[in-house]
């Protein structure tokens, strides 16, 4: 009896720790899905489980006063089904809304049509100014609350981890507040910081995003939504309370509200991508900071068509016009390197440990 518990008990064992490989040795895929300036960012874990960070647009043609339709004709959600595809992922395991705009909220009720969603993270609800200064804001959010019903809800506080398997993913903000302390290995002074941060274009739902740090062994990937204002300039001044990242999502879609250098200067990523639209996001002051960051990597889903833009090299534009809808995808392996590929072309960039 007792030789066949330690068979039982080394079984077990043995079985867990060929998992723990398995889920080690296997890349961490992000997809940064062309939702016309809105987002969409799905993940692949390590551990085989999809994570959805927004949902893009409602309906066919992608607007703010776009409203759900059929899911065969839904332009974003049908976009990330595809990317879901390619990564073979059937169900969305977690999907997390940074805030409730229809840029990144509108797809939900669309999507849970083409495939499973069954675990959600948000905030609380959008305050009655958030609906007059985007009016639709509410009437999503009460759809979005009857489909939240059928899974699972988590609303976690800046600190919080979230229960993603093979991830360690820390709230950095969310419903306008910000870490208390800061994380392992961050929390020294940003020297970089001016008196005050860059204004929030949006002053509503925008400065409540919730944001996220995930990391992977030693890749790191900053996700912050629409953050922008106090609460984003809080984050990385007067000191640091994010630590560095390899990959960083600029916020607001790489608007004017995201560019401020000190966020930059602390963060320090090796990639920052816009998720933006040809007109949507991507402004002049941020493609400004960029070109005094040499040692960052940009990367577009589209060419801005908007003034005083000077645009990244083709190469590293996912979409050049509105004929096509590429994504960006970025493998990242535990040791800390990753790969960078420009859906519309299928070319590669590594970028080592």
């Amino acid at each position: 009896m007792i030789r066949r518990t330690c068979w039982l008990l080394a079984t077990i064992l043995l079985t867990g720790a060929t998992l723990s490989a398995q889920s080690t040795s296997r890349p961490l895929v992000i997809y940064f899905v062309d939702v016309e300036g809105g987002q969409a960012t799905l993940i692949k874990t390590p551990a085989g489980e999809g994570f959805l960070i927004d949902a893009g647009f409602p309906g066919g043609t992608g607007t703010f006063q776009s409203t759900p339709g059929a899911p065969e004709s839904a332009r974003d959600a049908q976009r990330i089904l595809a990317a879901a595809r390619d990564a073979g992922l059937t169900q969305i395991d977690h999907l997390m809304l940074t805030h409730y705009h229809a840029d990144h909220s509108g797809g939900v009720i669309e999507l849970a049509q083409l495939m499973p969603i069954r675990h959600f993270i948000d905030h609380a609800a959008p305050s009655a100014e958030a609906e007059v200064v985007v009016p639709g804001t509410q009437a999503l959010y009460d759809a979005y609350v009857a489909l939240r019903a059928k899974g699972t809800h988590t609303e976690p506080k800046p600190g919080d981890h979230l229960a993603i398997n093979g991830l360690d993913v820390v709230v950095v903000s969310t419903a306008g507040e910000v870490l208390p302390t800061p994380l392992d290995g961050a929390g020294a002074t940003n020297s970089a910081c001016a008196s005050a941060g860059v204004p929030a274009q949006e002053k509503t739902e925008n400065p409540r995003s919730t944001g996220i740090r995930l990391q992977y062994g030693k890749f790191r990937f900053l996700d912050i939504g629409d953050l922008s204002g106090p609460p984003q300039y809080a984050l990385t001044c007067p000191r640091n309370l994010i630590g560095e990242a390899d990959v960083y999502l600029i916020a607001h879609h790489g608007g004017a509200d995201g560019s401020d250098p000190a966020f930059f200067a602390a963060v320090k990523p090796r990639v920052a991508v816009f998720n933006n639209g040809p007109r949507k996001g991507a402004q002049a002051p941020t493609f400004a900071t960029l070109a005094q960051m040499p040692s960052i990597d940009g990367w577009q889903l589209h060419r801005s068509l908007n003034q005083g833009v000077t645009n990244l090299p083709d190469e590293r534009i996912a979409n050049l016009d509105e004929s096509t809808s590429a994504w960006i995808k970025i493998t990242a392996q535990n040791d800390g390197s990753f790969t960078v590929t420009n859906g519309r072309t299928g070319q590669t960039k590594a970028y080592p440990r």
